[in-house]
Formats: C-alpha cells, sequence, structure tokens
C-alpha cells in the first residue's frame, strides 16, 4: 500500500537529513497517503506555522500514481518549489512531472499541478471547467479558506467604474450622476469610524436598485449586456441571498467603493466538496480536534480529522497573565495597559530579540506607539518591517498576521486585548446580525472561535524561541470562555509575576524554569 510506500521514504529521507524539525512527519504523511488511495477527504491542524510540515503531504503526493491538485498561496508555492520539492524529488527518485497554472494540462497529466486558491475557487464556484472533476486535491493554508472564498464570491464597484457607466449608458448619464452624488452623501453622513467603511442601509440600497432597474428592465435583457462588467458582477451577487453591502469610505477624496459579498460562504463551498476528494491543512482550525465549528462555517461534512498540538519540550511558551488588571471597556484600561507594558519593555531591555505589541484598537495603537516612541526612542516601530535587533513593534492583528513569516521571532510578545471581532466594525455587526436572525449563539459560534484562531496564529512564532507572552486583558481571569483561551495557548507555564531573567532564555537559569 501507499501508506507503507510513504512511510518507508519519508522516515529515511528525515534520517538523512537529521533531527526533523517537526515531530509529525509520518503521522501525516500515512493520513494524506490514506486519503489518496480511499479518496476520503481529510481535514489536518498541524499546529505549526514551520513550513517543513510540508514534507508530510509533499512525499505522498509525489509517490501517488496518479495526478494530484496542490492549491496553496504563493509563499508556500515558491517555498516547495525552490527548496522541498527538488531534494524530496531526488530523494525518492521519482520523476514525476511537476506544473504551476490556473488550468489543468490535459486529460494525460499524471503529474502534481500546483494552483492558486483563487483560481481553484474561481472554477469550482464559478464552474470554468478549468481543473478537471475527481483529482485528488491537497489546500494547504485552510485557515483562510473563508476569506478566500468571500474575496471570491465579492464584487465591487470602485469610483471610476462609475464614469465607465457613465460613458457605457449616455443616454442615462444624468440619471447616473445624480444617484452617484445622492448615495456619496448618504454615505458620508454615516459617523466616522476606525474600520474607515459603513453598511449600505435600505434607503440607500433602494437608490441603487432603482438604477440598476432603469439600466437593465427585466423585459430587456439585451440592454443588461451594455452594462460594464464591474456593474454585471456586482448585480448578479446582489441578486443572491444572504448578501452584505458596504461601502469603503476615502473620506480625503470625497470617493467611496460599494462591495457586495455573501454573509457565510457554506452554502456555496458545500456544492464543491463533493467534485473530488480534498485534504484540508491549516495550522490552527478549530479549538477541537473534530473542527465542528469550522466544519460548519465551510460547509463540509463528515471527514477525518487530525490534530496535532505543540510540543512542550520544544514549543512551550511562557505566559504572563496578571489578575487585577481594568477590563479593557473600562477608563482605567489604557493607563493600567501603558504601565504594564513600560514594566514589560524594561525588564527585557537587555535581552536579544524583538518584542511586539499587538493592539486591536485602531486609535489606541497610534496612541501607544507615539507614547513608546518618546520613551524608548527609533526602536520602535509602528507596523514596520525593516526593525532593530532589540527593536519594539506596535502593530494590529492584520498586519502582524501578513509579516510574521518574514520578521524575526520575538522573545515578548505583549497582547493588549483578546482578538475578538469588534461589533464596531460594520462588517463584524452585519454577521453578527445575521446570526441573530438565524437564532444563533453569534458570540460561541462567530466571534470566540475567530479569536481563537487568531490567537493561535499570532503566538506562533514565539513557540519557536520559547519566549514570553503577556495577556494582559482581564477577561480571561474572569469570564467562562477563559478556560477556552487558556486551551487554545497550550502548552504554556504560566507566571504571575515579573523579573528580568524570564527576558534571557538562553541562560541556565531563566530555561530550567520552564522545563
Amino acid at each position: 500500500m501507499i501508506e507503507v510506500e510513504v512511510h518507508s521514504s519519508l522516515r529515511a529521507f528525515l534520517r538523512e537529513q537529521g533531527q526533523p524539525s517537526w515531530p509529525h512527519h509520518l503521522t501525516m504523511a500515512r493520513l494524506v497517503a490514506r486519503a489518496l488511495r480511499l479518496g476520503r477527504p481529510a481535514l489536518i491542524q498541524t499546529g505549526s506555522t514551520h513550513p517543513s510540515y510540508c514534507l508530510s503531504y509533499l512525499a505522498p503526493a509525489l509517490i501517488w500514481p496518479g495526478s494530484v491538485i496542490l492549491v496553496a498561496p504563493l509563499a508556500i508555492q515558491q517555498w516547495l518549489l525552490r527548496v522541498e520539492i527538488p531534494r524530496l524529488q531526488q530523494w525518492i527518485g521519482t520523476d514525476k512531472a511537476i506544473q504551476t497554472g490556473d488550468t489543468f494540462p490535459d486529460e494525460r497529466f499524471q503529474g502534481l499541478l500546483i494552483t492558486s486558491p483563487a483560481s481553484w475557487l474561481a472554477d469550482r464556484l464559478e464552474g470554468h471547467n478549468w481543473f478537471p472533476p475527481g483529482i485528488p486535491t491537497l489546500i494547504d493554508g485552510a485557515d483562510d479558506l473563508e476569506g478566500w472564498a468571500r474575496d471570491q464570491l465579492q464584487a465591487s464597484i470602485q469610483p471610476q467604474d462609475w464614469d465607465e457607466l457613465m460613458l457605457g449608458c449616455p443616454q442615462k448619464a444624468d440619471l447616473i450622476r445624480d444617484i452617484r452624488v445622492q448615495l456619496t452623501k448618504a454615505i458620508f453622513q454615516h459617523p466616522p469610524n476606525p474600520y474607515e467603511c459603513c453598511l449600505i442601509e435600505a434607503q440607500e440600497q433602494d437608490s441603487l436598485r432603482y438604477l440598476f432597474e432603469v439600466l437593465h428592465p427585466v423585459t430587456d435583457e439585451d440592454r443588461y449586456h451594455y452594462l460594464p462588467t464591474p456593474w454585471k458582477h456586482f448585480w448578479h451577487c446582489w441578486q443572491r441571498s444572504g448578501q452584505l453591502m458596504w461601502a469603503e469610505i476615502a473620506r480625503s477624496q470625497g470617493q467611496f467603493s460599494l462591495y457586495c459579498q455573501p454573509v457565510e460562504v457554506a452554502t456555496a463551498l458545500s456544492q464543491v466538496w463533493s467534485k473530488q476528494p480534498v485534504v484540508l491543512i491549516g495550522e490552527a482550525l478549530d479549538l477541537e480536534a473534530s473542527a465542528s465549528v469550522y466544519r460548519q462555517q465551510l460547509g463540509l461534512g463528515d471527514l477525518t480529522c487530525l490534530k496535532f498540538s505543540p510540543d512542550r519540550h520544544s514549543e512551550l511558551i511562557q505566559l504572563y497573565l496578571p489578575d487585577g488588571l481594568p477590563m479593557p471597556n473600562t477608563p482605567r484600561f489604557q493607563e493600567a495597559l501603558i504601565q504594564q507594558v513600560r514594566t514589560l519593555l524594561t525588564l527585557s531591555s537587555n535581552a536579544k530579540g524583538l518584542a511586539v505589541l499587538l493592539v486591536g484598537d485602531v486609535p489606541l495603537k497610534a496612541q501607544l506607539g507615539a507614547i513608546l516612541a518618546a520613551e524608548f526612542g527609533s526602536r520602535v516601530q509602528v507596523e514596520k518591517t525593516d526593525l532593530d535587533e532589540r527593536g519594539v513593534l506596535v502593530t494590529g492583528w492584520e498586519f502582524w498576521r501578513s509579516h510574521q513569516t518574514i520578521i524575526p521571532a520575538p522573545q515578548l510578545l505583549m497582547i493588549a486585548t483578546l482578538p475578538i471581532p469588534s461589533l464596531e466594525n460594520p462588517l463584524v455587526a452585519g454577521q453578527v446580525a445575521y446570526y441573530k436572525q438565524q437564532r444563533l449563539d453569534w458570540f460561541r459560534l462567530y466571534l470566540l472561535p475567530a479569536a481563537l484562531r487568531e490567537l493561535q496564529r499570532a503566538i506562533a512564532p514565539v513557540r519557536e524561541s520559547q519566549g514570553v507572552v503577556a495577556l494582559l486583558d482581564n477577561r480571561v481571569n474572569h469570564r467562562s470562555y477563559g478556560r477556552q483561551v487558556l486551551s487554545a495557548l497550550s502548552p504554556f507555564a504560566r507566571i504571575n509575576y515579573l523579573e528580568s531573567s524570564w527576558f534571557r532564555p538562553d541562560t541556565p537559569t531563566a530555561r530550567n524554569k520552564w522545563l
């Protein structure tokens, strides 16, 4: 069986390479091989951001005699093509064809095709027939699969699209201009918020709907084809049920962009999974091994689930979780947070390594950056990648998620508050409204799982350095969901006080305290 061949080849390869950097290679490789042989879908949570886990699905993909499709972001593709595939192919001795592209070569191709999430999802969701059905498909980076699907199902109208519409429908140019002015006035009357966006309310939607009805009469289909492509796409998207419409606002330019996106992607994706056997691979998809919430959000049915936990010896973090701090929604929180951060940076000032402060609140992030820069000088940077060896990075969650693979693993990661999506964000509020309409537990099924996934991914680099994570949100100590937060952070050694030795992990004294 292929499981035996994969196990034997990969084990010999790992021995040849020395001590493996990830301990679960053989278990994961056997599961992927079994999924290829039986055509049974599987879901794997690696618990690691280290790219070496890729060997665990590459070995069965290269040994499998048939064709395989690998869906992966560009950064992972480049790593595989430059590093992992050449050395693994040379060891295995296979001449299996490797190609990259947005379409399947032809029916005779029996190799490994590597493609982007956008191309694969566009084919599966829009029926382009770029990839034949039935071919085993591996999806790496499945943590972002819901976001990829939302982007693929999204339609937008940019400021320049209004000018193109007037050129395409000159007889209606005055009406188009009037409705654009009406929408601009209505959208700019929404109160400003840090997210620079707002939901499109019913009255505003009525104005836009009237425009489409004039330009696209039900009884005159031919006229519809004169609409520019962005407007056609937007109209198609809007006609589907369960859509969320919002505007991004550029106040300084007096412009706005319209977006339409499904509130949930499970309905659309549920039609995709039956077209081929899939193996979904992600870092932290769900707190539970069964991934019930994740599967529900993506419309996944029954499949084999496997979850690997971080190693207690090599990936243990030191968790500083003080009790007694003010709650984040109280006036005293900011002052207490600044004092905690100041103390942590002072104690760690003699240690080598980066310090990172994660702040989800946009105005607070800017304030903390200015305050810390005044005290600690140019080593403090706000959302920059060019950092000193002992630099201090003040960043939001999105920037950290996007750049943590190119930034050195921090010795100290300070988290101001849990990354629970804010209801002040109109898009989050729209999602919550949908859950309420469905009479679902919007906190347990949406906000909390999103926060836990974000948290697990954020601290992964600190596991590499076995550094300190300072979680300064007292809700972990006093809310019922605090146990789930601690479970997501495990394994850790908890401390309730600080001393400078915690920030010298290269010394025997500090390291021995955690082992």
